[in-house]
């Protein structure tokens, strides 16, 4: 009895420590990397409106998923913003580095094209910051999204904001001339006598 519990005890500590040092061979396959043609395909949009209006728009949809503009330059065209920071909770990152924060930042360019089209780039980084306690060091991981999905997203809200502020620019409609005078039959009959 006693030798069999040792028997998968010791079963149990060789397959642990297996899948601990496992070959990085036995992971999931990486995809392909990128192009810089297909990356760039990603990350811009082009868009029918002014650069004032495109830049505005650019601003306003960051604000709304949380980021920090820390610089927006309508000259230039860049945009630098920064995500909240949150801590991360792994195991690993607490056993060996005391905790570790992760926050997402976002460059933008905006440039008016001859087109009179705006372009737009974005580009997302996401970053990962832990303190070794050991060493008293800080390590930063930073990775570039590329993921279609969350530029498509933000092109989106991006043409929805410049749809909202083109429409708020707009002069409003002015009314027609009444071909009425005032003083004739037509408009004497919508006014009652006063006495």
């Amino acid at each position: 009895m006693i030798s069999s519990v040792r028997r998968l005890s010791l079963q149990a500590a060789v397959l642990a420590a297996t899948l601990c040092i496992a070959p990085a061979s036995l992971s999931a396959p990486k995809p392909p990397a990128l192009t810089p043609m297909q990356i760039q395909a990603i990350q811009q949009r082009e868009f029918d409106a002014k650069k004032q209006v495109v830049f505005s728009s650019v601003v306003d949809v960051l604000q709304d998923l949380g980021f920090t503009i820390s610089s927006a330059d309508l000259a230039t065209g860049f945009v630098n913003a920064e995500s909240p920071t949150s801590k991360t909770n792994s195991a690993s990152d607490f056993f060996w580095y005391g905790g570790a924060t992760a926050n997402t930042r976002v460059t933008a360019f905006i440039e008016e094209m001859a087109s009179g089209k705006t372009k737009v780039r974005l580009n997302f980084v996401s970053r990962k910051t832990r303190a070794n306690v050991w060493t008293y060091q800080q390590e930063n991981n930073d990775t570039a999204l590329i993921e279609p999905r969350v530029y498509q997203a933000t092109f989106e809200k991006v043409d929805e904001a410049v749809f909202v502020r083109r429409a708020l620019n707009s002069p409003a409609p002015t009314a027609a001339p009444s071909s009425e005078q005032p003083g004739t039959a037509a408009s004497q009959s919508t006014n009652p006598p006063q006495q």
